[in-house]
């Protein structure tokens, strides 16, 4: 079973940084695509941030030029690096991937305030 756990999530100011992490297991971590999404009460689900197998990366507007999908092998994580935070970042941030289903994790909270 696909266990899939974030972390890093907080309270920052409009232009600070945030590092989202998410742990994996159960599933063969170096050959899966892992993605970014986040949500807020009064949107869908959206797509951030993909990272492939191999360390392809694409994001989505948005928030391209900002945030970083990276990832680790050794340590089954994938991580966020979200740079200049803006009003319209705050949502809670879940970390998927598709390995024999539709795997989500329980999200992180990112809160933008001053």
């Amino acid at each position: 079973q696909v266990h899939l756990v974030e972390s890093g999530g907080g309270l920052v100011q409009p232009g600070g940084t945030l590092r989202l992490s998410c742990a994996a297991s159960g599933l063969n971590f170096k050959i899966s695509i892992m993605k970014w999404y986040r949500q807020t009460p009064t949107k869908e689900r959206e797509l951030v941030a993909t990272i492939s197998s191999s360390g392809d990366t694409n994001y989505s507007e948005a928030v391209k030029g900002r945030f970083t999908i990276s990832r680790n092998n050794a340590r089954n994580t994938v991580y966020l690096q979200m740079n200049n935070l803006t009003p319209e970042d705050p949502a809670v941030y879940y970390c998927y991937t598709y390995y024999h289903g539709d795997d989500w994790g329980r999200g992180t909270q990112v809160t933008v305030s001053s």
